[in-house]
């Protein structure tokens, strides 16, 4: 398996690239708008097939790249089936294995920072890696505050199905907001402020005490991931510059 880590620096976003040496087909885990013509010199650069992008769930920070790369190589839209978003091309739920030419994908379904929220485990045989979106961050947990955020099942999500997992397993966050790459189960067991030696009770302390900004791209970000990267008529002109797209047809639209 042929992987990247790739980031989007305004929003501090991780895109995960992964591919099939065998097939050359790929697949982008969350990409982002702003980054999709960087993302396709990448993969024509490696000589690979932009086969899908697969979203871990409904961003609230940036517009995903998806219908953008569909539009400009092709790419078949990923999502969790239960976002049931009439833009995707297939879906995705826990316990169906998702298949990438010999990579095999397994949706977790982790909600608390987001109702639907996926993370997705993949073992490239030697070591197992799980792309664990916005539900858990290197010492540090995707907020609760809104879209249907609950810091109860969050909790619950993180203990029961990330910490059951293998300790040596990789930790590839959704975000990074110091520079941070990767880490371990068993690091964020023991290193995590937020989770590591706390109860429930303790965690939704915390989480109900965060008292974070309100998020910049909101207000257009949801509505516009809820159509797969569709810009709304609301994206703030500063913003608008990657919503432009070519299709083949060389069509702007």
């Amino acid at each position: 398996m042929l992987f990247r880590q790739l980031i989007e620096p305004d929003s501090c976003t991780y895109t995960y690239l992964l591919a099939c040496q065998e097939t050359g087909e790929a697949i982008l885990i969350d990409p982002v708008i702003d980054t999709v013509e960087r993302d396709l010199e990448l993969l024509q650069k490696l000589g690979l097939k932009p086969s899908y992008t697969l979203e871990t769930h409904i961003h609230a920070d940036h517009l995903t790249g998806a219908r953008k790369m569909r539009e400009l190589a092709g790419s078949k839209i990923v999502v969790p089936e239960m976002d049931q978003l009439e833009c995707a091309d297939l879906g995705v739920k826990e316990g169906v294995a998702f298949r990438v030419g010999s990579i095999e994908i397994q949706p977790l379904y982790t909600p608390g920072h987001t109702d639907t929220h996926h993370a997705y485990l993949v073992d490239d045989g030697t070591q197992k890696l799980l792309f664990s979106g916005d539900a858990l961050l290197i010492e540090a947990c995707g907020r609760t505050d809104f879209q249907s955020g609950d810091p109860q099942i969050l909790y619950r999500s993180i203990t029961e199905k990330f910490f059951n997992l293998a300790d040596e397993t990789l930790v590839y966050p959704g975000h990074d907001y110091e520079g941070r790459q990767i880490s371990t189960i068993g690091q964020e067991k023991q290193r995590n402020p937020r989770l590591s030696g706390k109860t429930e009770a303790e965690f939704i302390e915390i989480m109900n005490n965060l008292n974070l900004p309100y998020p910049r791209k909101i207000d257009f970000a949801v509505p516009g991931n809820q159509m797969c990267g569709k810009c709304p008529a609301n994206v703030p002109e500063q913003y608008q510059g990657p919503c432009e797209i070519i299709n083949k047809k060389g069509d702007q639209g």
